[in-house]
C-alpha cells in the first residue's frame, strides 16, 4: 500500500524541519507533502531543503481543514497520514506505529500524546478526538469533502464520520511527543488569541458533529 504524509503549516520555520526529519526517515512512508497554508515566513524554503518533499505553496490561509484538503489532491496514495507542523519529539519510529494499523486494516489510527508534556497529555486524554496526527484510507477521505470547510474543527469532523459509520479507530500512543504551545509560538497575547479562535473552530465542529 502506498502512503502518504501531508503536513499542513502556518508559518512554521522553526519547527517544521524536526517533523519532516522524522517523518523522511520513516521506514513506511513513500511520499510527503508540506502544504504551507499561506505562510509568510520561511517554512517553504526549509520544507523543500528535505529531498524529495513536495511543497504546495496557498498564496493565502484557507484553514487547517482546507490545507489537508489541498494536500489530498496531490496523491494517490492508498493511505493519508496527517501530522502537525508545529511537533516536538517526533521520531520515525512514532510514524511507523501511527500507520501500521491502517495497513493492518483498521480504517483509521490516531495519535495521542503520552510522556510529552502535561498540557497536552491532559488535552488529548480527556477528548482524543482533537488529535493532528491521523492515518486513515484514502477513501474515506474522497467520499467527505466537507472536511475542506472545517478549519480547525476537522479533527473532530474526521472523528464524527468514523463513528457515523461504524468504522475502525484505533488509537496509538506517541510517548514522548508534544505541541509547541501557541503562546510560545506567538507571544502570550496573539498565542492567546489564536487559541481562543481555534477552541471557537473547535466548538463548532463539535456542535455539528452532535446534529443528527
Amino acid at each position: 500500500m502506498k502512503v502518504a504524509v501531508v503536513i499542513p503549516a502556518y508559518n512554521e520555520e522553526l519547527r517544521i524541519a524536526q517533523v519532516l526529519g522524522a517523518v523522511t526517515r520513516s521506514s513506511c512512508v513513500d511520499q510527503t507533502i508540506v502544504v504551507s497554508d499561506g505562510s509568510d515566513d520561511r517554512t517553504v524554503e526549509v520544507a523543500r531543503v528535505f529531498p524529495g518533499v513536495e511543497v504546495v505553496d496557498l498564496s493565502k490561509n484557507i484553514g487547517k481543514g482546507g490545507a489537508m484538503w489541498k494536500g489530498l489532491q496531490e496523491t494517490d496514495a492508498d493511505v493519508i497520514v496527517f501530522f502537525d507542523a508545529d511537533l516536538v519529539g517526533l521520531q520515525p519510529e512514532h510514524v511507523d506505529q501511527l500507520v501500521q494499523p491502517v495497513i493492518d486494516g483498521a480504517d483509521m489510527s490516531v495519535g495521542i500524546f503520552r510522556k510529552g508534556k502535561f498540557w497536552s497529555d491532559a488535552a488529548q486524554a480527556i477528548s482524543p478526538s482533537i488529535s493532528g496526527q491521523r492515518a486513515m484510507r484514502r477513501k474515506l477521505l474522497l467520499d467527505n469533502p466537507c472536511i475542506a470547510e472545517s478549519r480547525m474543527g476537522v479533527e473532530v469532523e474526521l472523528t464524527r464520520l468514523v463513528r457515523q459509520q461504524g468504522l475502525d479507530l484505533v488509537k496509538v500512543h506517541l510517548r514522548g511527543v508534544t505541541h509547541t504551545s501557541k503562546e510560545k509560538k506567538f507571544g502570550f497575547v496573539e498565542g492567546a488569541a489564536r487559541r481562543a479562535k481555534m477552541y471557537a473552530e473547535i466548538g463548532k465542529a463539535i456542535v455539528r458533529s452532535k446534529k443528527p
